[in-house]
């Protein structure tokens, strides 16, 4: 993973990164419209920043920095964890590892069953990897999304290099009718907590990191850019 970053000065950039810009870059799909949200707040849009705001320990949570695409490595495997955007924040007192994962109409991702068919002892490695990680037992339920699992994972492991004490896995989706909503809600049931749309939960912590769930409902004019 190279570790020199180019700032975004538009909407453009964030294009470029994607792995297909042509067929993932389109009106009211997720890539398009998060990019747009994110580019003109130059920070935490004011719905996420609201909704961060709930947690006492993130009630002034400024970023640092944000990076579109960013890859995060996983053991057992080629592929990573790619977010749609990481961010690195700061209260007065700490770090915050901020994964971001945008949404509109598309699911996230195969199942844990059928992601694990085949089967390859790389593929559980990989899994109980995550499982630990999370404080799940193995395996997890097989209609759990795997992407759930794979991305809470990064904003872990990414407070853990950067030695922050917080770590947010937050769905950011643009539909208005809360697609898939029912997906991370059943992940969250397996951390024992309740979610809602534009709330923000926290489970117990994974390690010396403190993990925290949110899912907002982002603004409908972003789905027209």
């Amino acid at each position: 993973m190279g570790k020199v970053f180019i700032p975004a000065t538009s909407t453009k950039d964030w294009r470029r990164l994607l792995a297909d810009p042509e067929k993932h870059w389109r009106r009211g799909y997720s890539a398009r419209s998060l990019a747009y949200c994110w580019q003109e707040a130059n920070g935490f849009p004011p719905d996420v920043r609201a909704v961060l705001s709930k947690a006492p320990e993130l009630a002034d949570l400024e970023p640092l920095l944000a990076i579109p695409e960013h890859q995060v490595p996983l053991p057992y495997g080629k592929r990573p964890s790619q977010n749609d955007v990481w961010v690195l924040a700061r209260t007065p007192s700490d770090l915050v590892s901020v994964a971001v994962e945008g949404k509109v109409s598309e699911p996230f991702g195969p199942t844990v069953s059928k992601w694990r068919s085949p089967q390859s002892p790389e593929k559980e490695k990989r899994l109980e990897f995550l499982c630990a990680k999370l404080g799940l037992a193995f395996p997890p339920p097989g209609d759990v999304r795997y992407q759930l699992l794979h991305r809470t994972a990064s904003a872990i492991i990414e407070a853990e290099r950067f030695h922050a004490r917080h770590a947010v896995m937050l769905v950011h989706s643009f539909s208005q009718e809360n697609e898939w909503f029912e997906d991370y809600e059943r992940f969250l049931l397996l951390l024992g907590v309740q979610a809602a749309v534009n709330d923000l939960v926290t489970v117990n912590k994974a390690g010396e990191v403190k993990l925290h769930f949110a899912w907002v409902r982002g603004e409908k004019r972003f789905l027209d850019l």
